[in-house]
């Protein structure tokens, strides 16, 4: 794939970009390790000071950066800015927290351990290559690189390549903060020099958000290299309504969960499933919802979602729906490309939904939801268990009982009740089963790129 700038609301190519060659790259991982020497030897304070001035940084540029964003990835300049506010809100989050997330444990009696001392201590692992996606282009880098700058690391960010302006702004923006040059650098590569990256010895652990297949593939040459990974893959979360919530309600945060990004998000909800005696009720409310929104210019307010990021992203969604269509599921509402330039797709609702079809099982990357009635609370978990994903998942009720249900069978690494899954800094985000593993953001996040050192003092 090309690493180039190309508009998804005109297919317009603006920029291209030649990709980095072996000695670039080279180049690239000598100063992240001379980076790292210097970075680890400094005061958190000094960190803080440079973490806070690079959100200071990006607010003071967030309206030049969104318009950056919707022009390479397609979202709409309200989501652009709001991303990039969000990234400075976790920037100062770590700026206030790392030190004390990342302070020396005395929790074991020395007598118990045969010592006049005993405590671990969390100290950076050197530097870590992170690949990342284009859905969130500041969001996902910045997770990532907030801790782990903060707790001593530097980072290399294989960007995704359709968004290689948002990689470099990233790299230029840590390095005007104060970290200096090295600390965190944009590497302009394909997926096909990722391997040598991550077996060179200058790297030690890995971060990626991705799908499956991406996750899969680095994981195992990591593993041979005996490197540490976090991964964050897909999702397919549900949305289970039940009788006693407010139906009205539940159908407007469903119809924003599904279509905010364009529902270009691993944590969006993509398959309703909704209890008997609430399911025309919700769906009444929820097709009104979703034949509500405005798919369109992204740079224009009344725009509730721009276009998906690339045609190839939009086949991929159409043929999932065609493919549910031809064997036998009901479309409500949209389903249907619309003319014209753009990569543009409607909000979409399907039901009678049955496993043969592929989107039964596969992760749905667009403003498509699927749509389920269950008899029971049982069927209602069991079907939001039917997936090999489990990033997050949503569940409405106001029955205590049932929220019990929800929190403690829902096999996810996340459950939101009477809400939206949203990231926050101050809590863990990852997953389970084929969304990977590690956890990203709040002190576990900090902690997952630390050697927790045991420290003996006889």
């Amino acid at each position: 794939m090309a690493i180039a700038t190309t508009n998804p609301a005109t297919g317009e190519v603006i920029k291209t970009f030649e990709p980095y060659g072996q000695g670039e790259i080279d180049q690239a991982l000598d100063k992240a390790q001379q980076a790292h020497v210097r970075l680890r030897g400094t005061s958190f304070a000094d960190r803080a000071s440079w973490m806070t001035r690079a959100a200071e940084l990006l607010e003071a540029e967030a309206d030049d950066v969104a318009a950056m964003v919707t022009t390479e990835m397609g979202k709409t300049l309200t989501e652009s800015k709001a991303e990039a506010l969000k990234c400075a809100k976790a920037m100062r989050f770590y700026a206030d927290h790392a030190e004390e997330f990342l302070a020396p444990e005395a929790d074991v009696d020395p007598a118990d351990v045969n010592a006049s001392a005993a405590r671990v201590e969390y100290q950076p692992l050197g530097v870590v290559l992170a690949v990342m996606p284009w859905n969130f282009p500041l969001w996902q880098a910045v997770r990532f690189a907030a801790p782990a700058l903060m707790a001593g690391n530097t980072g290399v960010l294989k960007h995704a390549s359709n968004v290689p302006q948002c990689a470099l702004y990233l790299s230029d923006l840590f390095a005007r903060a104060g970290f200096g040059e090295g600390a965190f650098q944009a590497v302009l590569i394909g997926g096909d020099a990722v391997a040598s990256i991550i077996t060179d010895d200058r790297i030690a652990a890995v971060t990626l958000t991705g799908s499956v297949g991406a996750g899969s593939s680095v994981a195992e040459v990591a593993g041979k290299s005996l490197k540490k990974t976090v991964l964050e893959l897909g999702g397919s979360d549900a949305f289970v309504v039940m009788p006693s919530a407010d139906l009205e309600t539940a159908a407007e945060v469903a119809t924003k969960a599904r279509v905010q990004n364009a529902g270009q998000s691993c944590i969006a909800a993509k398959r309703f499933i909704v209890h008997a005696d609430a399911f025309d009720e919700f769906s009444k409310h929820f097709l009104a919802q979703m034949e509500k929104t405005v798919t369109g210019d992204p740079t224009d307010e009344a725009t509730t979602f721009g276009p998906l990021s690339s045609e190839q992203g939009r086949k991929d969604l159409q043929d999932l729906v065609e493919d549910a269509r031809a064997k036998g599921a009901t479309i409500l509402t949209g389903g249907e490309v619309p003319e014209g330039p753009g990569w543009f797709y409607p909000a979409t609702v399907i039901t009678d939904i049955s496993p043969e079809m592929r989107i039964y099982g596969e992760e749905c990357f667009g403003p498509v939801a699927s749509l389920f009635k269950v008899d029971t609370i049982d069927d209602a978990i069991a079907l939001a268990n039917d997936t090999e994903f489990g990033l997050s998942s949503n569940a409405w009720t106001t029955e205590e009982q049932e929220i019990d249900q929800f929190t403690s069978r829902l096999a996810a690494g996340a459950v939101f009740i009477n809400g939206m899954t949203v990231s926050f800094p101050e809590l863990p985000f990852g997953g389970v089963k084929k969304s990977g593993y590690g956890r990203e953001l709040s002190q576990l996040g900090i902690r997952e790129f630390c050697n927790a050192k045991t420290v003996w003092i006889g």
